[in-house]
């Protein structure tokens, strides 16, 4: 799986793990998505310690959830996806992830991390105003305890 490192534990769907880190469980927090050699993707925690996009992710079909970490291999390792198919810019800073049939939103933040906000499955053509919201509101709560210094410290307690 490239040279990048996954987070804490093995998800082994088809031989392909989604989670690997060359560290012990307890030393990766559970924010950390992927570690590659570029980017350092994480998803977000509201300030009650919950995740809903890797809450989506732990429920996805084995076969879906393959798609999505091959998509944060290639954007954690290469630095890019140029696929639009898979990875796209939809405005206000918001890009989203996409393995097909479903969308994980995100912003990219400066160190080189990209912080995954939300997540759903698609049902139409054109993205949800509602989902853009969401993923526009995490982005500010995001900013705020981050600005504060206190979203990893929040986000270590757990």
């Amino acid at each position: 799986m490239g040279r990048g490192h996954n987070i804490n534990t093995y998800w082994d769907i088809d031989n392909v793990p989604i989670k690997l880190y060359t560290c012990s469980m307890d030393e990766i927090p559970d924010y950390i998505a992927y570690q590659g050699d570029i980017y350092q993707i994480e998803f977000y925690y509201d300030e009650k310690g919950n995740s809903q996009p890797r809450t989506y992710m732990e429920n996805m079909k084995p076969s879906d959830a393959k798609k999505f970490a091959h998509l944060l291999q290639m954007m954690g390792d290469v630095g890019e996806i140029r696929n639009k198919e898979k990875f796209r810019n939809e405005g206000d800073q918001i890009y989203a992830f996409k393995p097909q049939p479903h969308r994980f939103l995100c912003f990219f933040i400066s160190g080189k991390k990209i912080i995954i906000t939300n997540a759903y499955m698609k049902k139409q053509q054109k993205l949800p105003q509602t989902e853009k919201d969401r993923a526009l509101d995490k982005k500010s709560d995001f900013e705020i305890r981050n600005n504060k210094g206190i979203y990893y410290e929040d986000n270590t307690k757990k």
